[in-house]
């Protein structure tokens, strides 16, 4: 249940108190609007691996009305006491260079604690919002195509795939969404993923997800809105550019969101990167850039929007994308 305290970690040492912010202006909206969903394919579902019939069937379900009125599922949001580190493991530095065409962006503030991206470039259409049912409701996160062999990964965040012990159903990606319209069409996941840590006990410091897409109308993603690139194993204190769709107030899910800085370790409980963001719900899972280049609106993906401390809602966290998050983006993407 949401709001419950459950142990997590390979060392039985972590613990998560899964508060989502808004929780309960979200029940109240659903009560309102009526908005509830019968998960499609959940019976006959294997835990991450999407049956054609349910794939087309997760396509149809969003329409604009639904995604416009999708529960933002919040970053997680934890406790002083409530996180023991478990330190990524770290292999050696790879890169992944960005496919996405470049394309012309104005410059904007850096840092910036957050604030509407209106310079444009690739990051417009690699980025977007990701629908899915969610305990019998609709919800949304935030996702980035990425430069892959299969040309069809997304990378987002592991409770946006999978959370409660449960994977998402009906989830599809829609890059540059814009009210309700989906402009590149709607990506229906053929298979969703995790880390190993995520999935078997949903660790904080390991909250990385992935899905493959079905190809739609004979076209895979990366050929239609490009791919980012990423970066693994490069270690804390850069300079990073977050993105995403912050659905819960005073953000309504509509405008394209971005916060930068120079990141820091959390000198906290975690081992993840922190950065000063006012970002909310429905942005988890949005990707954070190095090597971002404003003039182009291409970087490297290093991490995603995770969680905040419920002590310090001014900081969004970001896991380090160690040798399990490239693992994972290996697995993808051979998928």
């Amino acid at each position: 249940m949401i709001g419950s305290l459950r142990r997590f970690g390979t060392s039985g040492g972590t613990r998560v108190r899964r508060t989502v912010l808004g929780a309960l202006a979200g029940v109240a909206a659903l009560l309102a609007t009526g908005v509830t969903a019968t998960p499609a394919g959940a019976a006959d579902m294997t835990p991450g691996v999407v049956p054609l019939s349910a794939q087309e069937r997760a396509s149809g379900f969003w329409t604009p009305e639904r995604m416009r009125q999708a529960t933002p599922l919040d970053v997680l949001s934890v406790g002083r006491s409530d996180v023991g580190a478990s330190a990524p493991r770290k292999g050696k530095k790879a890169i992944i260079a960005p496919s996405a065409p470049a394309a012309p962006v104005g410059p904007l503030a850096f840092p910036h604690s957050g604030g509407a991206w209106t310079g444009g470039g690739a990051v417009v259409k690699t980025a977007g919002r990701v629908f899915f049912t969610y305990q019998g409701r609709t919800a949304s996160c935030s996702g980035n195509a990425v430069t892959s062999a299969n040309k069809s990964t997304v990378i987002t965040a592991g409770h946006c795939v999978k959370l409660e012990g449960s994977w998402h159903t009906n989830w599809v990606f829609v890059p540059g969404y814009r009210d309700g319209q989906a402009p590149y069409g709607r990506w229906a996941a053929a298979k969703t993923l995790s880390t190993p840590q995520w999935t078997a006990s949903e660790d904080i410091n390991y909250d990385v997800g992935a899905a493959v897409v079905a190809p739609l109308d004979g076209k895979k993603l990366t050929d239609v809105v490009g791919g980012q690139g990423l970066a693994f194993n490069t270690g804390y204190n850069k300079a990073m550019y977050a993105f995403g769709f912050p659905a819960a107030a005073p953000y309504d899910g509509e405008k394209f969101i971005y916060c930068s800085g120079t990141t820091y370790r959390d000198f906290l409980l975690s081992s993840d990167h922190g950065l000063t963001c006012d970002m909310t719900g429905g942005s988890s899972g949005g990707p954070w850039f190095t090597q971002f280049d404003e003039a182009t609106g291409t970087g490297l993906q290093s991490s995603v929007n995770s969680f905040k401390y419920n002590f310090l809602p001014t900081a969004m966290y970001g896991p380090y994308f160690g040798a399990d998050a490239q693992n994972l983006y290996q697995t993808a993407q051979s998928s």
